[in-house]
């Protein structure tokens, strides 16, 4: 009976023992898992986004380019309300915005102060403080034949005809240097430059060149020449439009003709000699 009691009373122990022991392995197993977690927290890195920033200074009215942009990491934590997000924008998703107003290097692109293309005030927009738009009619031969796109460079060319009397004349010369082409048609912007013939090109000019080309259009008619992208070409001044024709040079005075001579006959001593002339 107490071999019995006593063999009762071993398997209870040894069975709660087994017990601790899994138990106490369970906790063991839980905290180091816990502890390799908390390691792996602390030393894996931030995560990150990355917004558009200005790469160099942008004015107020720079059209946009992937090559004005670049990206920036900016902790995760921080706010991006308004900003163009790796997750959200693109560098070519960018190109043919309108910086609204100055950015400097590094500053991050928001939506107020970019005018993407379509917005009422885009066009307002691309202008430089001070400037106006004048919009040209242009054909293939007025207009380079479709080669010029938004962002180029023009001379303003005029032609016109000048009586001289029976004939006329016909003069051609620039009278407007190294203007800016705001849009092409209703374009202000051609990312896949495709070559087309406009009906009408925007310049970006001041206000008494604004005048200057409504003088100009009525007197005669106006081409677009293309400028290089090359450096170095020292602007013009624009000669004054004057709706008077040129005088015709006065003709070269002539000569009077000379006196018509005369012989005279001398009588010398009962002799004649035709020799002498009188004037």
């Amino acid at each position: 009976m107490l071999t019995t009691r006593r063999v009762t009373s071993l398997g209870v122990a040894l069975l709660l023992s087994g017990v601790a022991v899994i138990a106490t392995q369970n906790w063991m197993r839980a905290e180091v898992a816990r502890a390799t977690a908390a390691v792996r927290a602390t030393s894996a890195p931030a995560t990150t986004l990355r917004v558009l920033v200005a790469r160099n200074p942008l004015p107020a009215g720079t059209l946009l380019k992937p090559e004005h942009l670049r990206w920036q990491p900016w902790p995760a934590g921080a706010s991006t309300a308004g900003y163009f997000t790796d997750a959200s924008a693109s560098l070519a998703g960018l190109s043919g915005y309108v910086a609204r107003s100055d950015l400097g290097p590094g500053e991050p692109l928001t939506t107020a102060r970019v005018v993407k293309p379509g917005d009422r005030s885009f066009l307002a927009a691309v202008l430089k403080p001070g400037y106006r738009a004048v919009a040209l009619n242009v054909s293939a031969s007025t207009g380079v034949a479709g080669f010029i796109f938004p962002g180029d460079r023009v001379d303003v060319i005029l032609t016109r005809a000048l009586p001289a009397g029976a004939q006329q004349r016909v003069e051609t010369r620039t009278v407007l240097t190294d203007i800016r082409v705001v849009g092409v048609d209703q374009k202000v912007s051609n990312p896949k430059s495709e070559v087309a013939v406009p009906q009408t090109a925007t310049l970006e000019v001041t206000p008494a060149q604004a005048e200057f080309i409504a003088a100009a259009g009525d007197i005669g008619k106006l081409s677009l020449s293309l400028r290089s992208l090359a450096a170095g070409e020292a602007p013009a001044a624009p000669p004054a439009i004057s709706n008077a024709p040129r005088a015709p040079r006065a003709p070269a005075p002539r000569r009077a003709a000379p006196a018509s001579q005369a012989a005279v006959e001398v009588v010398r001593g009962g002799q004649f000699s035709s020799g002498g002339t009188a004037s």
